[in-house]
């Protein structure tokens, strides 16, 4: 069974509905542990020594987080610093989370028809995400395909809020029971 770390960062998480739905229906479950960032570091000051041992004790490592003007919330950039890059990836040993896994769970305001080429937001998800995905690279973690919810707003409104929670804990049921997927 693979251990999994789901780090979250959402500035206003008691006003979220999406990401707060994703974490209300995996918290307890097996195999998983997570933590807010915002909550557990309101001052920014990251505990490296804690967090990297969080991570060496866990096989999948996630950032849950809702897209910020195209990228991260400001929090998963200063862990990134303290965290992956400052004592790993470019450290003398580097390298040191090979082994593991990565992907991001994130969320949107605007649909999957406003990312792409010729769109509104002229790149994709997983364009904006390249850097991220590039710093667990370099610290030798494997990076899987993102899970991401297009339309956060409308999917609520909709009534279209169930199927994406259930393929949230769907996913996370997988790569706990060593079911790892790579596009």
């Amino acid at each position: 069974m693979n251990k999994i770390l789901i780090i979250y960062a959402h500035e206003h998480h008691d006003g979220s509905t999406i990401n707060k739905a994703m974490v209300d229906a995996v918290r307890g479950m097996d195999g998983i542990t997570f933590i807010d960032l915002y909550r557990l570091y309101p001052d920014f000051k990251i505990d490296s020594d804690a967090e990297c041992a969080r991570i060496f004790d866990h096989d999948v490592i996630i950032f849950q987080f809702p897209m910020h003007w195209f990228s991260t919330p400001a929090l998963i950039k200063e862990y990134q610093d303290k965290v992956i890059l400052s004592k790993h990836a470019y450290a003398p040993e580097g390298k040191a989370f090979i082994g593991k896994y990565f992907l991001c769970a994130t969320s949107t305001g605007s649909g999957a028809d406003k990312f792409g080429p010729g769109n509104r937001n002229n790149y994709t998800v997983d364009e904006f995400l390249r850097p991220v995905e590039q710093t667990m690279r370099a610290s030798g973690m494997t990076v899987l395909p993102h899970y991401v919810i297009y339309g956060a707003k409308f999917a609520i409104s909709e009534g279209r809020l169930e199927p994406h929670i259930k393929g949230w804990v769907t996913l996370l049921e997988k790569l706990r029971d060593g079911k790892i997927y790579i596009e």
